[in-house]
């Protein structure tokens, strides 16, 4: 309860902080998460992306994060991996630009990441617990002239995530309907001033419903509220997001 408590405290704090001079987006994503152990210590993290621009128009954002993950032991794990994301701006081919200003119609950010997992129970529910350490070489959609057209920065992410089964478990939870409720939040902890100027980046609170049809296979879909703080406005993006995990 006090969790709870403590979670809905927060994102007050973030929809408040949030509230002036907001856009609004609809958008979609599709994510499919694979976590394979090669034994009881090893294994590969891999998670694949899309993502669609305002009003489901195009897809925006392809996202491509494969890793190497150590498991401490049976609750807890950690992963080195690195991340391709490209952003698509083909409204980019219908605007004429001063000279000297670069437009990239295709822009690439590569990431390095670490991270570090914490499993456990609350009462009859599957918590999960994860920090991210992401060190980001941006390139710009749009450079100006006398801008790099390229820079680094270092974000650190915190991600709760609660699957809630809707029928009596024992130990383990291996098939069955269940909620996910999850919350992200996003802070910028290097070269802020080349991003919107803050500590605070986003915040991304989703609930869904799913169905486990097996210990190695889960699909959901449900609804995440993005809430992102920029430089001049800030963006509260509504999305329907679709997810498919595998385990082996």
């Amino acid at each position: 309860m006090r969790k709870s408590l403590l979670l809905a405290i927060v994102l007050i704090m973030v929809f408040g902080k949030l509230s002036a001079q907001t856009q609004h987006q609809n958008t979609g994503w599709f994510m499919f998460v694979n976590n394979t152990k090669f034994n009881e210590k090893w294994g590969l993290h891999f998670d694949f992306q899309l993502r669609t621009a305002d009003d489901w128009v195009h897809t925006r954002n392809i996202l491509i994060r494969p890793g190497i993950t150590y498991y401490v032991n049976r609750n807890q794990n950690v992963t080195l991996g690195y991340l391709l994301t490209q952003t698509y701006n083909p409204e980019f081919d219908f605007i004429d630009v001063s000279p000297g200003v670069i437009l990239n119609k295709t822009a690439n950010e590569h990431r390095i990441w670490e991270q570090y997992i914490i499993n456990h129970k609350i009462k009859s529910g599957f918590a999960t617990h994860r920090f991210r350490l992401e060190q980001r070489f941006v390139q710009r959609s749009m450079a100006l002239p006398g801008v790099e057209p390229d820079f680094f920065a270092q974000r650190f992410r915190y991600f709760f995530r609660l699957i809630q089964p809707l029928q009596k478990t024992e130990t383990n939870f291996t098939k069955g309907a269940f909620v996910a409720l999850q919350n992200e939040v996003f802070l910028n902890l290097q070269n802020k001033s080349e991003l919107n100027g803050n500590v605070f980046d986003q915040n991304r609170a989703y609930l869904a419903v799913g169905y486990r049809f097996s210990k190695q296979f889960d699909i959901e879909a449900g609804y995440m509220n993005q809430a992102t703080k920029g430089r001049t406005s800030n963006m509260m993006n509504n999305i329907i997001q679709l997810a498919v995990y595998t385990r082996f």
